[in-house]
């Protein structure tokens, strides 16, 4: 790497089918009981978005500090009071919930912003999550060396940057995508006119699969604004 980064979070990209109409069903369920509830088991609920063209969709963040402490955070919000009450209630607005990508920092971390309570406005900000499927265990030294440059010519200064975490899975009653290789970033926009889309032809020899553009506005209680 070309810059020492000192936090190796854990991450989650969460990324939930939903049955027709039921988004915002999902996301007021989610931010008045699971936010919170969550963080006090342990973990970080760093996003959550409506994505911009796929009403069907749920994406959101959260973060732990490691592999040992996501289990156990797992393991006490899943088995606790709350998630058992509204369960059923969650369940019941999704077709799939297994597009997961399990990920550590690979450079910048989101930055911390004061949660808004209920009933807060969401913010005009678009958030663009790029996922590249690459080989080579070096790819985060390519993007930093290579890429970043061409972005900051453009104006595109990413938020946060992370790479696949290929540690075991220790939750399995939670699946993550296995036998994928990724590398994700994050850009910030005021707003949705603001997004600009800069091609990297530079790590294009290093790509595995088609390039993804999560467009990513975030709910009202999101702690990505």
């Amino acid at each position: 790497m070309t810059r020492a980064y000192r936090r190796r979070m854990i991450h989650e990209l969460r990324r939930y089918t939903l049955l027709p109409g039921r988004r915002d069903t999902l996301i007021s369920l989610f931010e008045r009981e699971f936010i919170e509830t969550q963080e006090a088991a342990g973990m970080r609920i760093t996003g959550s978005f409506r994505e911009v063209g796929e009403p069907d969709t749920f994406p959101w963040l959260r973060a732990f500090p490691d592999m040992a402490s996501r289990k156990a955070a797992l393991e006490a919000f899943y088995g606790g009071p709350v998630w058992q009450a509204n369960r059923d209630a969650a369940n019941a607005t999704m077709i799939d919930s297994d597009d997961v990508l399990l990920l550590r920092s690979a450079g910048p971390d989101f930055p911390s912003w004061e949660r808004p309570p209920v009933g807060a406005t969401p913010p005009s900000s678009l958030y663009v999550a790029t996922i590249h499927h690459v080989e080579g265990d070096d790819f985060a030294e390519l993007f930093h060396r290579k890429a970043r440059p061409a972005l900051a010519e453009a104006g595109v200064e990413p938020v946060a940057c992370l790479e696949t975490e290929d540690a075991e899975n220790t939750f399995p009653r939670l699946p993550v995508r296995a036998g994928v290789q990724v590398f994700v970033w994050f850009a910030r926009f005021e707003t949705a006119e603001e997004e600009r889309e800069v091609d990297l032809p530079m790590l294009e020899h290093r790509f595995t699969a088609p390039t993804e553009r999560l467009r990513l506005q975030p709910t009202a209680r999101s702690a990505l604004r």
